[in-house]
């Protein structure tokens, strides 16, 4: 992509409104923009890390054997009239009435909906397990929206639904979401530790959230840090297998968020020296709650011995757009933000020094040419500005890699590579730091496929 088609409107100062660092470099570096209190435009760059993390996202779903549907973002009210959630929701739900005067409401979650699809298909115990996911905005009218997209009303959300003959068979379902989640955030380059937590309106009565540990986050945290010495499950993992053991190790060292935090037991099972007090951001959810859904509902399925039972049930949540926030606030400078490669918005940023010289044109058009046809993504900044203003833009979005051309270095057939993250540079010829980004990025992030 050249710069001068694209559309990255930066700024140099910080919002004012802006209170916290991910929110800051979200507006200064162009990723989005707000249209209404906690509802936000995304812009370009901002919509490529979206799709980026979706990638990663539905690579490991589909991995755990999830599959992928879309629900519409409006529902019938009498849907959560059936599950008892209607009036108990609090007014976060946006409640509307449409022109026949039916009663609707803007999805905060799709439990109900997705029963409703599950019990108008599925009949027989053979059709089990099942676990039916999506990607989707949502709507929660927070009473005071803050924090950019990380506490914002309208978000873009991963959430899957498991459907299960019976508890056994519900609790597998949870593990294979556990690991994936795992996989899934390590893949993102960010290191999520499950935690303990309160089911809340979801129902149920076995919950983790997955968090970020990060100094803005929103919620304390306590836990053993044995835990960040954990290894994560590898691509191989045996989704079909027995997962307890894998789970069990992740969930032994002490981790919970402050709703559930046992002081008593934190002091006794964790040595001082391994105790660790900090702060998370909630990237994602899981839960397992049983037939609280499908009871009221009537979601049943014909047993092994022809008994209509009601099938048991889990949901699991990652805060997609949410996710872009939590990732810089893990991973930001005074410069600007830094992304892990995997989710870059582009991989590369490919900077002319002196655009109108001949022979510095060419060379950037040749190694545009390379690097696109190498595979990598690269953002071309063939705009007449200065070199100091393309340098402070490349380093405030954060691209992992910059490749800068200019007169002085092609006079010895050169171009130098800065790597974004650990300020090293090197002076290569052209054909070379195409070869050696292509070593490199396949190297960080080699999984593309499930």
């Amino acid at each position: 992509m050249r710069l001068t088609h694209y559309l990255l409107p930066t700024l140099k100062e910080n919002p004012a409104e802006a209170q916290i660092a991910s929110h800051r470099l979200m507006l200064r570096a162009g990723l989005i923009r707000q249209e209404a209190a906690g509802i936000y435009a995304w812009l370009p760059l901002g919509l490529r890390l979206l799709r980026n993390i979706e990638r990663i996202v539905r690579e490991e779903m589909e991995r755990a054997g999830a599959v992928e549907l879309l629900m519409p973002t409006l529902q019938l009210a009498d849907l959560w009239r059936e599950s008892g959630r209607y009036d108990a929701y609090g007014p976060e739900m946006l409640r509307i009435r449409d022109r026949h005067e039916r009663e609707l409401l803007y999805g905060p979650t799709n439990e109900e909906m997705v029963t409703e699809i599950f019990r108008g298909y599925v009949r027989s115990w053979r059709s089990l397990p099942l676990n039916l996911y999506q990607f989707q905005w949502k709507f929660r009218d927070e009473q005071r929206p803050r924090f950019g997209v990380m506490r914002g009303r309208e978000f873009l959300m991963k959430d899957a639904y498991s459907f299960d003959l019976d508890e056994a068979g519900a609790r597998r379902s949870y593990r294979r979401m556990f690991v994936a989640y795992l996989r899934m955030f390590a893949r993102m380059g960010v290191r999520a530790i499950p935690m303990r937590a309160e089911t809340g309106p979801i129902g149920g009565d076995l919950s983790h959230e997955f968090l970020v540990l990060a100094q803005t986050g929103e919620s304390a945290v306590f836990c053993d840090r044995a835990v960040l010495d954990l290894p994560v499950p590898a691509a191989d993992v045996d989704y079909a297998g027995d997962l307890a053991p894998l789970v069990a190790a992740w969930t032994a060292p002490y981790a919970a968020t402050e709703d559930v935090h046992d002081a008593g037991r934190f002091e006794r099972e964790v040595p001082a020296q391994r105790r660790l007090l900090a702060r998370g951001i909630e990237v994602g959810q899981i839960f397992y709650f049983g037939t609280k859904y499908s009871l009221p509902m009537e979601a049943t399925v014909s047993g092994v011995d022809g008994v209509e039972l009601p099938v048991h049930g889990g949901c699991y949540g990652v805060g997609v757009s949410r996710l872009v926030g939590a990732i810089i606030e893990a991973s930001h400078d005074g410069h600007g933000i830094v992304w892990p490669d995997a989710v870059a918005p582009f991989q590369a940023g490919l900077l002319n020094l002196k655009p109108g010289d001949a022979r510095v044109d060419a060379a950037c058009e040749s190694l545009y040419a390379g690097l696109r046809a190498a595979g990598i993504g690269v953002l071309l900044d063939d705009t007449d500005e200065r070199p100091g203003a393309k340098f402070a833009r490349m380093d405030l979005i954060g691209l992992p890699w910059q490749l800068l051309v200019g007169p002085r270095g092609l006079d010895g057939g050169m171009v130098e590579l800065k790597h974004r993250a650990s300020g090293e540079r090197r002076e290569l010829a052209p054909e070379a730091a195409i070869a050696f980004l292509r070593q490199s990025l396949s190297t960080s992030h080699p999984e593309t496929h499930p």
